[in-house]
């Protein structure tokens, strides 16, 4: 597959370049000297052996095409991994290395060491994207704008709080993946260290498991998770439901580029939006990106979803099935959230398009106002009937709405001018708009 065209442009190219084949390779053997040393400290192996295992393994060159074909026969890359290293130590030590351990071990032990950095990447990309958005709405909490629900026109609110809410759904995510425990695997061939029986250190599997931990930086599990998937159950619905707190924010901004209704532009940049055959064209390509990589990530999320419960003490093919879904995902979610934070601090804002659109029925989106201050002079049924009326009146002749219900036959000197003009102000009928810009921005800043 040509993923350097189709795949890879999705993704975070810092992301790629740290999570790639040696990196894996690189947090396989962290694993295994964290389980030498730990193992040593305990007196299960001669002093000064993982030390020797550490200066003959870290200056060796794995044969990464080996590895690979390797997996074909043994199911993982682990097992290919093993053998090598072993080849590598001098005979008195080969007996020592990955004493106890079993392949599930290393391998997720090592992707949990891959992705940890990752988390911090998209941590720090969503600390820009809350920093960009408190930026942006505050700027704009008094910038009116169209209401849309069911894609059309619906009443008055400000861009202030379109901001928040996209800024709300990040900042949940955040919070979520803050959370999360990345763990230490390590429990031998069925879970219960059966490896380690051997004189003075019997029945010491967890707490090797628990030194490895703190040794590697990963969480201390309760017990070995062979075939307990909840923290990638986890890891995979945090990484999903941040992948659509983007794809929200990208959806929205899309729409609101349309050039019929222009409210908004991404940030400009060489090429950025071009066409191919159209040279008048500016394309969300921003948001493009964001929402085909998402749509990756919640498919890759299915396949994680899918491989939860798994059989007995080792999973068949479901295990296998974690490993790419969950890399990529991570990978996929950088980019997103790169050009998420791009796309925060550099939004162009249009409120004369948005002044624009407010007037684009005749005002017929204050008519749910204007009924309300009729009612009681005209009768319900009158005051939504005159409501409509004079605001097409308003759209057709291009006329305030205000004067059109002046003007109606049913109205004139019924309501006074002002209450009219005010009934059919956009800006008087924000509801909490403001408001909730203000808390919104409170607690984006409480850590």
């Amino acid at each position: 597959m040509p993923d350097t065209l189709l795949r890879h442009p999705f993704m975070s190219q810092s992301a790629l370049t740290q999570s790639n084949t040696p990196a894996l390779v690189e947090a396989m053997l962290a694993f295994e000297l964290a389980l030498a040393e730990a193992q040593e400290e305990r007196g299960a192996m001669p002093e000064g052996a993982s030390e020797a295992m550490r200066r003959a393994l870290e200056v060796h060159a794995f044969d990464l095409e080996a590895l690979a074909a390797g997996v074909a026969s043994g199911g993982n890359a682990a097992i290919p991994f093993v053998k090598q290293a072993r080849a590598a130590l001098p005979n008195e030590l080969k007996r020592y290395f990955h004493m106890g351990a079993t392949s599930q071990d290393v391998i997720d032990s090592a992707l949990m060491l891959l992705l940890k950095p990752r988390l911090a990447a998209l941590d720090a990309l969503l600390l820009r994207c809350r920093t960009a958005a408190i930026t942006l709405m505050q700027a704009h909490e008094q910038t009116v704008m169209v209401g849309r629900t069911l894609m059309q026109q619906a009443l008055p609110i400000t861009f202030g709080v379109k901001v928040a809410h996209w800024a709300i759904g990040l900042e949940q995510a955040r919070r979520r993946l803050a959370q999360l425990e990345l763990p230490v695997q390590f429990g031998g061939a069925v879970g219960v260290h059966s490896g380690l029986d051997g004189p003075g250190w019997d029945g010491q599997g967890l707490d090797f498991m628990d030194a490895i931990a703190q040794k590697l930086g990963l969480a201390t599990p309760v017990l070995p998770w062979h075939t307990d998937r909840l923290p990638i159950h986890a890891l995979g619905t945090a990484l999903d439901a941040t992948a659509g707190a983007a794809e929200k924010l990208a959806l929205d901004v899309a729409l609101l580029t349309q050039t019929e209704v222009g409210e908004v532009n991404e940030p400009g940049g060489e090429g950025m939006g071009e066409s191919s055959s159209m040279p008048h064209k500016r394309n969300p390509v921003r948001c493009a990106m964001i929402r085909g990589a998402a749509r990756q990530v919640h498919g890759y999320t299915t396949v994680l979803l899918n491989a939860v419960a798994q059989p007995l003490e080792r999973g068949l093919g479901e295990w296998h099935a974690e490993w790419s879904p969950l890399v990529d995902s991570t990978l996929l979610l950088e980019g997103v959230l790169e050009q998420a934070a791009t796309l925060l601090e550099g939004l162009q804002v249009n409120p004369e398009a948005m002044r624009r659109n407010l007037a684009a029925t005749g005002g017929g989106i204050m008519a749910e106002p204007v009924s309300r201050l009729l009612a009681p002079v005209l009768g319900q049924d009158a005051a939504k009937r005159i409501s409509v009326e004079a605001a097409e009146t308003a759209r057709l002749q291009g006329i305030p709405y205000a004067e059109a219900l002046e003007a109606h036959a049913e109205v004139g000197g019924r309501i006074e001018a002002e209450a009219l003009r005010q009934a059919t102000d956009p800006a008087l009928y924000l509801g909490s708009s403001q408001v909730q810009v203000r808390r919104a921005a409170a607690w984006l800043q409480r850590e």
